[in-house]
């Protein structure tokens, strides 16, 4: 039993336990028909709860797409950890580990980097988290083949002293964009039928990527 579990109660240990149930149903109805499918009240209905049983555990709807929302961010960015700690942080790994991550689950890919949801705003925490994905990708950017080396995954202050060498920036930027502009296609279907393989383009940009 982890530190944690110990010094909670049973109660919130079954409060956690809830909550986790009703995001993993949540995740289930958007990877069936999309975010526009979740239903707080069909979520209840599968748990044998009432609506207000279900609001006692998240109050909107809102509130859940932000926590499924916060998840997402949260796998990627403990991807992009695990891949630095292997010594794999350059750009082709986080690229490869990038890729790897949208196919295995595209809905959550969607939750992200997809189109906004009408009426939602994501909560002012989740800016850490994301700036924690691009540092990570700019210390990549830092050290690739042909740019001024700088400071390992981290994003400097921008001052006159102490900034993100301009050609590391340009590289993140372009790595972001380009790369996520083919995902974004690939998973939405609109390469399909076009005779070649997603795999081998994000292969090509990403080679033109690494040279520069």
């Amino acid at each position: 039993m982890s530190e944690s579990t110990a010094t909670t109660t049973p109660r919130e240990r079954y409060r956690r336990q809830v909550r986790a149930e009703i995001k993993q149903r949540a995740r289930e109805q958007i990877a069936a028909a999309g975010i526009s499918a979740l239903s707080l009240n069909k979520i209840a209905k599968q748990m044998g709860l009432s609506g207000a049983g279900l609001y006692r555990y998240f109050t909107s709807r809102d509130e859940l797409l932000a926590e499924l929302v916060r998840d997402a961010y949260q796998s990627l960015v403990d991807t992009f950890r695990a891949v630095a700690g292997r010594g794999e942080g350059d750009i082709d790994g986080l690229a490869h580990a990038l890729r790897a991550w949208a196919l295995e689950d595209p809905q959550r890919y969607f939750l992200v980097y997809g189109p906004p949801v009408p009426g939602y705003r994501a909560p002012v925490d989740l800016s850490l988290i994301m700036a924690e994905i691009m540092s990570l990708v700019i210390g990549a950017c830092d050290v690739a083949p042909g740019f001024s080396p700088g400071a390992p995954h981290a994003v400097p202050p921008r001052s006159e002293e102490n900034r993100v060498p301009a050609s590391s920036m340009r590289l993140a930027l372009a790595f972001w964009t380009r790369l996520h502009g083919i995902l974004s296609l690939e998973l939405s279907g609109h390469l399909s039928g076009m005779g070649f393989d997603p795999a081998q383009l994000y292969e090509n940009e990403l080679e033109l990527l690494s040279a520069g």
